[in-house]
């Protein structure tokens, strides 16, 4: 069987206080067609559908949509889980009777060891648990981290192997060896519910979400989906997309989606990101993270550049970072103006104008003056 494997929706999340639904609703319809395109029998989503465990109105309405066009109107099997975003109760709402069309959702630890069998491949949904889950359902005080149970979880799930079947696991964690990215929320405290790949050996694939970056893990048989969406700065170099897995062969194959309004950082002065010629290089209705090269102060800087480019989610001075970052050796010999006057001509690349003289040695007298 094919099937496609996707995580991370996180619907309903703002970025930078912009509403990000529409931009979901635009790349969900290309992981559909994709679906149509690959002819896969099953859908597999790894958590995090909600970005919030008290989603908003209109982001129930669209995962709801969403599930049902995949599982209704394409009339294909949905394997889901729930994330550390979701909530486990409110999307178990209704879970009783979605397995009469093949949606099979699972929220709670206990679900994870009733297996979902389609064609040749059977799939362990194991939705995000803390510790307390594990303790009692084992029934054992010593399982303190999601590390300590996760031998126990697999153990029960491989004694349920049918051994003319692939063995497939759908999860939500942090496995060893992987990175975080700023839009995650972490959900660890000293790596104690890192899991260690070592421990998901028995399985012929694992499903993973809950990192957003799909390079985060690099294993034969263990892949993070990544998120559909990039949802923070730290995210914009990344690809976003789908896997298409092939368990006659075992291989997989990533499909990329492109978003409506992608996410950039871009590094220039206020006079050239209103330029008509720069203008015509970008996509402005980005969402761009703006470092300006200027160094005078620009009064209304951020209005006037929302004229042109709405979507900025951050902006910053490179010049403040540099002497941030480089303020590490101290010239006790020179004169306070003097070595005023070196440093701000190492970082401007431009030396004091007379009035920011006047300026600086009006500040040195004060704060004599206060001494």
């Amino acid at each position: 069987m094919r099937f496609l494997h996707t995580a991370d929706w996180h619907i309903g999340k703002k970025l930078a206080g912009f509403d990000l639904i529409e931009d979901q609703r635009a790349v969900f319809e290309q992981v559909k067609q994709i679906a149509r395109d690959q002819a896969v029998d099953a859908i597999v989503v790894a958590g995090d559908l909600y970005d919030r465990a008290l989603p908003s109105e209109a982001a129930v309405t669209t995962v709801n949509e969403m599930l049902v066009e995949l599982n209704r109107d394409l009339a294909l099997p949905v394997l889901a889980i729930s994330g550390n975003h979701d909530s486990a109760v409110r999307l178990a709402t209704g879970r009783e009777w979605y397995q009469a069309t093949q949606l099979y959702l699972n929220t709670q630890l206990s679900e994870a060891f009733t297996s979902v069998t389609i064609d040749d491949t059977q799939f362990f949904l194991l939705p995000y648990f803390e510790p307390f889950a594990a303790r009692q359902y084992f029934d054992d005080d010593k399982l303190t981290n999601i590390n300590g149970a996760m031998p126990r979880v697999v153990a029960e799930m491989v004694a349920q192997f049918e051994p003319d079947k692939r063995h497939v696991l759908v999860a939500h964690f942090f496995a060893a060896g992987s990175s975080h990215s700023d839009s995650e929320t972490l959900v660890n405290v000293g790596g104690l519910d890192s899991v260690a790949v070592d421990d998901l050996a028995p399985f012929d694939y694992v499903a993973l979400g809950h990192l957003h970056n799909r390079h985060a893990l690099n294993m034969d048989r263990i892949q993070y989906a990544g998120s559909l969406l990039k949802y923070s700065v730290s995210e914009a170099n990344q690809d976003k997309g789908v896997y298409i897995v092939d368990t006659e062969t075992m291989t997989r194959e990533f499909i990329p989606v492109v978003p409506e309004h992608d996410v950039k950082t871009v590094t220039a002065s206020f006079e050239t990101l209103l330029s008509s010629d720069y203008r015509q290089t970008m996509n402005t209705d980005d969402y761009l993270a703006v470092t300006l090269t200027d160094v005078q102060v620009i009064p209304n800087v951020m209005q006037k550049l929302r004229e042109v480019y709405p979507r900025i989610i951050g902006l910053g001075r490179k010049q403040q970072v540099a002497i941030a970052s480089q303020l590490t050796v101290t010239k006790r010999h020179l004169a306070p103006m003097t070595l005023l006057a070196e440093l701000f001509e190492e970082q401007m690349d431009q030396p004091l104008s007379a009035q920011q003289q006047k300026w600086a040695e009006r500040a040195l007298r004060a704060a004599k003056e206060a001494d």
